[in-house]
């Protein structure tokens, strides 16, 4: 088939270039979001998606809106067979899906219709999923509640932050991409009605959203870290100041300190929760690079009773 691939960030690229492999298919052009400022100078660089796209030699359209007229007007005459989307970043109107044949196919980084939205691996982590995968579908105007053509499986790990959950689905989804494509070519694959019964919904995870609870359980701390990293990125307050929290680690045999109560040793520092202790092993303290929790502990002289937390203020 003839297609237009639509995707915008780094875990995109390895479904495009599973899609450029392919020697059934024809990726045409690429859709990606405009270049975007970045980095200390704000200067403007393009997408992942559109860098790698250029490298290939492949049309790059980059629409303000999906509905701009120019954007439509240019995808007609390049008259896709079929859309694979992979984290686009834009919602697609009407007009836009009704002009491949064969539609648009998204790659959703869940099992559907498990955590549909903008962010499925970050709320399977901190929810505490043991499998998730990938999903690919039909887009329709729904929130990711179009027919499920197929679906992976991934086991998440006990340590497993999003960031690292999402890179394996991004390598596996890229050959469940090309299998939907094959299918639908050949006829041989039909989608699926997802079932009204099992929907969650995983909107998308705010700094608000990342900061620890210490009352929580030390489970529930360990998935909010895990979960937000590498972003939002997990916080708390200490001395006033926000203190990121990179890499945590539960340790079960220590229950004397009350929720927020920091306790340093030589090469460990200790917070209380609201079961057992958390071990902070890497923190990024406000204005600071990212350092192990001990020498964190070390710089800033932790008092006896002092506390990270909303009254973490000396």
């Amino acid at each position: 088939m003839k297609l237009v691939f639509a995707g915008t960030p780094e875990v995109a690229v390895p479904a495009l270039d599973a899609l450029i492999a392919s020697d059934r298919h024809e990726v045409a052009a690429v859709v990606t979001r405009p270049d975007a400022p970045a980095g200390r100078g704000r200067r403007l660089v393009a997408s992942p998606v559109a860098e790698r796209a250029a490298e290939a030699g492949i049309e790059v359209l980059k629409p303000a809106k999906p509905r701009d007229e120019d954007f439509l007007a240019r995808l007609r005459e390049i008259g896709p067979d079929c859309c694979p989307v992979v984290a686009y970043g834009a919602l697609l109107p009407k007009v836009a899906l009704d002009i491949p044949a064969r539609g648009w196919v998204n790659l959703h980084f869940s099992l559907l219709p498990a955590w549909r939205g903008a962010a499925p691996v970050q709320h399977a982590v901190m929810a505490g999923d043991e499998i998730t995968g990938a999903s690919t579908f039909l887009i329709e105007q729904g929130l990711d509640s179009g027919p499920v053509y197929g679906t992976v499986t991934e086991e998440v790990r006990q340590t497993d932050t999003s960031g690292d959950l999402l890179t394996r689905l991004a390598f596996a989804g890229s050959g469940l991409l090309v299998a939907t494509m094959d299918g639908i070519e050949d006829g041989s694959l039909k989608a699926v009605s997802q079932p009204a019964d099992g929907v969650t919904l995983a909107p998308k995870i705010t700094v608000e959203d990342a900061e620890v609870d210490w009352a929580a359980p030390a489970m529930r701390v360990d998935r909010i870290v895990r979960g937000c990293t590498p972003a939002p990125g997990a916080w708390t307050v200490f001395r006033g100041e926000r203190l990121k929290i990179i890499q945590a680690a539960l340790v079960q045999d220590r229950t004397d300190l009350a929720p927020g109560e920091l306790s340093a040793a030589k090469n460990n520092v200790y917070v209380g929760s609201g079961s057992h202790a958390v071990e902070l092993l890497w923190v990024q303290p406000q204005g600071k690079k990212p350092m192990r929790g001990a020498d964190w502990a070390r710089g800033v002289r932790i008092a006896t009773g002092e506390r990270v937390g909303a009254d973490g203020v000396r």
